[in-house]
């Protein structure tokens, strides 16, 4: 069976900003570019909003009835209430503002907070922090990198605390100052099957790449280190979908029913 992979072209000639208005690269703008003017090529280079006919609709459109039907909760955003809530969120979710998203999901946020080493691929710290806003844990720990691309958060960034540490001791000194039980998804010597451990409801979850693993300083403040069961013959899985198994196992054991 085929693999469902982004058309190289494709990645390079659109763009989707983040309101969610799809943007084009203009025709002939890689072309010939030793014959073209400054003005051309800078006139070129600046992208476009694809038709509406060429755009497949999703979301909600303009609230029905105009300005005069809308509500007058200030969590609503005047703008997507004139315009329509083409984002990815959830049916509750439609017109609020972004600020207006976090607070509500910060209310509720679960005792869960994911810790991520070492992982030198942005797509998949980005992976990581969508599948955690999923789950609605309460914050995304970055350590060593500061700047990494986030298309792969698919915006999910925007609603979710994500922090950033130089170096491992400053995460640990943190996660003992909240009472954080730090443990370690790895399969290293040592490790206990997470299928069968009882999590902390006070938890910090880390993770390491495939290659490098847990940094050893990390590694030493944790009070465990738990493993992923595995039945195939390769030794590791991916970072991002270990980190979904187990932020999804905390879920099983620690929160109620999701909402609707």
């Amino acid at each position: 069976m085929p693999k469902n992979k982004t058309h190289s072209g494709a990645k390079k000639r659109f763009r989707v900003t983040g309101s969610g208005k799809l943007m084009r690269e203009q025709a002939n703008k890689r072309h010939l570019l030793e014959v073209k003017s400054s003005r051309r090529k800078r006139k070129l280079s600046q992208d476009q909003p694809v038709a509406p006919a060429d755009v497949r609709q999703v979301g909600v459109g303009p609230w029905p009835g105009g300005p005069e039907a809308w509500p007058t909760d200030p969590r609503y955003d005047r703008e997507l209430l004139a315009a329509g809530d083409r984002r990815n969120v959830v049916d509750r979710y439609r017109y609020w503002t972004i600020a207006a998203i976090r607070a509500d999901l910060a209310a509720r946020a679960h005792r869960l907070h994911i810790a991520i080493e070492n992982v030198s691929q942005d797509l998949n710290i980005g992976s990581i922090v969508r599948s955690a806003n999923a789950f609605n844990v309460a914050g995304v720990h970055i350590i060593g990198r500061r700047r990494w691309n986030k298309r792969g958060a698919m915006v999910t960034n925007r609603y979710l605390d994500v922090r950033h540490h130089p170096e491992p001791g400053e995460l640990l000194a943190w996660a003992q100052a909240e009472g954080y039980e730090v443990i370690g998804i790895d399969n290293g010597p040592g490790a206990q099957p997470l299928e069968a451990a009882d999590l902390p409801e006070r938890c910090l979850m880390v993770f390491g790449s495939e290659g490098e693993g847990i940094s050893p300083e990390l590694s030493a403040g944790c009070s465990r280190l738990l493993r992923i069961g595995q039945y195939g013959s390769t030794r590791s899985i991916n970072v991002a979908a270990a980190a979904a198994v187990a932020m999804h196992t905390w879920i099983l054991q620690h929160a109620g029913p999701a909402p609707d």
